[in-house]
């Protein structure tokens, strides 16, 4: 069947499909794939993004990735402030929003699953397994920067706009990868070491390009081949997505919350004056904090420390906050199962 003869979703929910994608991805843990799974729109984006890879566009094929791309766009340039902010200060509101989010686009995907056979209930169980395996953290072992590893690491944070429950944020958080990555983009790094940072940055873009249109052109077979078994695995993938987002966590390490809480820990383990720390970052810590940072992490590197930061404990949330959290869920699945009926 062809662009023209396929029923085309309206150019509105679209839109709002990118701008729930751009949303999706600043924040670590939460995938814009999901989003996009969420509201009905994945098997139309994973054909768009491989015709576009494989030079095989046309007009309705290039509509919809431009519509997609914008709403991403208008949601990153928008929210990005707001969204680290929520989820930073606030993460149990942030994560029962996305968790009801997530969980409305069930109801649509399961109906694409059945009859349910042998081969869909182990695709489903694999699938939930992995996703449940990747949402508690793939690795705390340091790795490598190379060349190489860059590209990989582009390949895999790509993953974050193909499969639903992958972050490409959280990957990179998880191998300690994020802040050699993103920091490369500030126009700081690019003039004052051009070479260092696009060293980086172009084997992470060529490995994004690489994963972007393999994944693709693979998942577009599979889906078309095993419609029902591949539909199921994604719904493991969705339902085992919200694994990673129970709301009520904590962090570990409170002082290593934020950015410039991080950089003050590393000036500290740096023997750096708490009055030079608070000039360059803002953190004010007194002599006894002071030690209490230097004891505590001796001897951690960097990507150590990004890694503490991820850490995260629950607590019993207060009767009031369960209940609100509980609403802001119910609110998360009316608004996905109504754009997916759009």
């Amino acid at each position: 069947m062809s662009d023209s003869e396929e029923p085309q979703p309206s150019k509105a929910r679209i839109a709002c499909g990118g701008f729930l994608m751009g949303v999706a991805n600043l924040v670590p843990g939460v995938s814009g794939g999901t989003m996009i799974l969420a509201i009905g729109l994945y098997d139309r984006f994973i054909d768009a993004i491989a015709k576009v890879t494989t030079l095989r566009w046309s007009v309705a094929t290039l509509t919809f990735m431009a519509v997609l791309i914008g709403g991403a766009a208008v949601a990153i340039l928008a929210l990005s402030g707001p969204a680290v902010w929520l989820v930073v200060e606030h993460r149990w509101i942030a994560y029962s929003l996305f968790i009801g989010m997530t969980l409305g686009g069930a109801p649509l995907l399961w109906k694409t699953v059945k009859p349910i056979g042998t081969s869909e209930v182990i695709a489903f169980v694999l699938a939930l397994a992995g996703m449940i395996w990747v949402a508690r953290g793939l690795s705390d072992s340091p790795i490598p920067q190379n060349v190489l590893t860059f590209t990989l690491i582009g390949a895999l944070a790509a993953s974050s706009m193909i499969l639903p429950g992958i972050s490409g944020s959280y990957i990179l958080l998880i191998f300690g990868m994020y802040d050699v990555v993103v920091g490369s983009l500030r126009p700081r790094d690019l003039l004052d070491d051009p070479t260092a940072a696009l060293g980086i940055l172009i084997p992470v873009g060529i490995g994004v390009a690489i994963g972007i249109g393999l994944l693709s052109n693979v998942l577009k077979l599979v889906l078309a081949r095993y419609e029902r078994p591949s539909h199921a695995a994604l719904l493991g993938l969705l339902l085992g997505s919200v694994a990673g987002l129970w709301p009520f966590q904590e962090s570990v390490h409170p002082a290593l919350s934020d950015k410039p809480h991080l950089e003050a820990v590393l000036l500290a383990l740096e023997d750096t004056p708490s009055s030079e720390i608070e000039s360059t970052t803002g953190v004010r810590i007194s002599a006894p904090e002071l030690a209490t940072l230097e004891t505590t992490y001796a001897g951690k590197s960097k990507g150590d420390l990004k890694l503490l930061a991820l850490q995260l404990e629950p607590y019993p949330p207060s009767p009031s906050r369960a209940a609100i959290s509980l609403a802001l869920l119910a609110t998360g699945i009316a608004l996905t199962r109504s754009l997916g009926k759009r």
